[in-house]
């Protein structure tokens, strides 16, 4: 069931997505060589009851950890360890708040000191593919425009997109419907209605878009090995448009 949101409960997830934003800056301004990922999910739990909210990943469908870093093949949901960065990887961090009674989920993936031309670009043609599905958003609009617009940008710049995951709704649970795929799902998208609230989220690949269960048995990663990039925003859809809610 899709839930419609009222304005009053917008703001509050509004008010959640800017304190995730702040959060997942700060802990994106720690990655660096030599720093572990258990050590940014510490950080980032820190900083989650520093605004006074409570982490949404932690002990969701049993994940242990308050942000999930999915480092190079890694794609997504990938438990935090003493892994050790080092220069030249790349890592997506997502995480969530829960804020007066609601979620707010994010990710972004950052370079680990210098990285090569080729993640550089991967990283960039991520993030813009996540604002070209973002411009779809408005009422009357589906699901499926998006994931078209994002497949279409991500293989036009000549890299892979995963199609075994996808976006959501959220609201009071971190996932709701519907789901928001980010590839041309044959027109079986949901409708977009004013109220609704749904995260974004492409995951794009170097090499083929198929995906496996990383080593920790819990997080996916790229079944060839290549590497990966993920962005996510949550959005608000407007009378008119949309509304980015997790932004500074």
């Amino acid at each position: 069931m899709i839930s419609i949101k009222t304005p009053e409960e917008i703001q509050i997830m509004a008010e959640g997505g800017k304190i995730l934003a702040a959060i997942i800056k700060e802990v994106s301004a720690i990655v660096k060589p030599g720093v572990t990922t258990e050590e940014l999910d510490r950080a980032t739990e820190a900083l989650i009851f520093k605004y006074n909210a409570k982490p949404a990943f932690k002990g969701y469908d049993n994940f242990p950890a308050s942000l999930c870093t999915s480092v190079n093949e890694e794609l997504v949901h990938v438990i935090p360890s003493g892994r050790v960065l080092k220069e030249g990887d790349i890592i997506s961090l997502d995480s969530g708040v829960l804020y007066k009674g609601f979620n707010s989920d994010m990710a972004v993936t950052v370079g680990v000191g210098k990285i090569s031309k080729e993640n550089q670009r991967l990283i960039k043609v991520t993030k813009r593919a996540l604002e070209v599905g973002i411009e779809k958003v408005k009422p009357g609009a589906t699901t499926n425009d998006i994931g078209e617009a994002i497949e279409k940008y991500i293989e036009k710049e000549g890299f892979g997109v995963v199609r075994e995951l996808c976006g959501h709704g959220i609201g009071k649970t971190v996932h709701e419907d519907p789901k928001v795929p980010n590839y041309n799902d044959k027109g079986k998208g949901t409708a977009l209605k004013e109220g609704m609230v749904i995260c974004i989220e492409p995951m794009t690949t170097v090499g083929d878009w198929r995906i496996k269960k990383a080593r920790d048995n819990y997080g996916y990663q790229t079944k060839d090995g290549s590497l990966s990039a993920h962005f996510e925003h949550m959005i608000a859809v407007t009378k008119k448009g949309y509304k980015v809610l997790t932004v500074g």
